[in-house]
Order: C-alpha cells, then structure tokens, then sequence
C-alpha cells in the first residue's frame, strides 16, 4: 500500500516517532515500510547476513551500527539475499556498499551512507533488541515507514 511519511505524520501525530534526518535511499524501493526487526552490532554483519536468510515478509531490519563509517554492514549478496526471502527493506545506522547494484534490487535500503570496506565476522550482535539513534528507539514489533521524506515509527500499524 502506497503511503507518504508527512502524510502518515500529519495524520496520526500522536502516534508517530520521527527519525532526525540522516539516512539516504540507497535501494531500489524508495518508499517501504512493516514491522521491526531489530539487530545491534558494530562492524559486525553476522546478524544482519544470517537473518537475510530468514522469512521477511513484512518485515523491516532495523540496524543499530553505532553510526559507524569504517565498515560497511550490508553489501549486493546479503541485500540480494533478503529480496529472496521476502523482506520489505533494511534501515542501517551505519554504511552499506556496492550501491550501484542495490539500487536494482526491489528492496528498500536507507542508510548513513556508503563505504566500499566489507564488516568482519566475528558473530558479535544483539538481535530483538531496543536500539535507539537519531533521537527515536525502534522496538521489536513496531512499525517502521520510510520515504524520500524521512523514516517514522509507531507502535502501531498506520493508514492514511
């Protein structure tokens, strides 16, 4: 279902939380949203790869990087991967790369920006968990939309 973010804000301002602009597009969806996974890590995309892996519909993966810029924590084959099994899109408080190839694929991918440098794997994260950057905490089961507009979450579906 087609939605905008200052729609959705002006329709349900009491229930939205609004991410501080930060992210840019960097997939082939530009307007996505559902509910949120959660995963914490640090230049560590274990987590992020095995659950691409996993059933997604949905579903959005909401990445607390640290906001780190060193290290990309998602690349065209984990991002290929989560289009296979059905996941809405990936929002990254940090940096993914091979961006020419993510924009093809039909995947929302918002992110701090770009890096061409890969994560190591070390097994190190924190899935459905409370994350909080940009001034808004994303909890397991909450709703998260995101647009050319910016990113909001509610804790509950919204329609406009």
């Amino acid at each position: 279902m087609p939605f905008s973010t200052p729609d959705l804000c002006d329709d349900h301002p009491e229930l939205v939380r609004v991410l501080e602009p930060m992210m840019g597009n960097f997939g082939g969806r530009e307007s996505f949203g559902g509910e949120v996974v959660t995963i914490k890590c640090h230049e560590d995309n274990s987590l992020v790869k095995e659950h691409a892996g996993n059933p997604g519909q949905g579903k959005v993966m909401v990445v607390d990087g640290g906001g780190s810029m060193r290290r990309a924590l998602l690349g065209d084959m984990i991002a290929e991967n989560a289009v296979k099994n059905g996941w809405e899109g990936i929002i990254i408080y940090g940096c993914v790369r091979d961006v020419d190839a993510l924009v093809t694929l039909d995947l929302g991918v918002q992110a701090l920006g770009c890096i061409p440098l890969k994560t190591d794997k070390r097994g190190i994260g924190d899935l459905n968990v409370p994350v909080t950057f940009g001034g808004v905490t994303f909890n397991p089961g909450d709703c998260v939309y995101a647009d050319n507009n910016g990113v909001i979450v509610s804790n509950e579906p919204l329609e406009s």
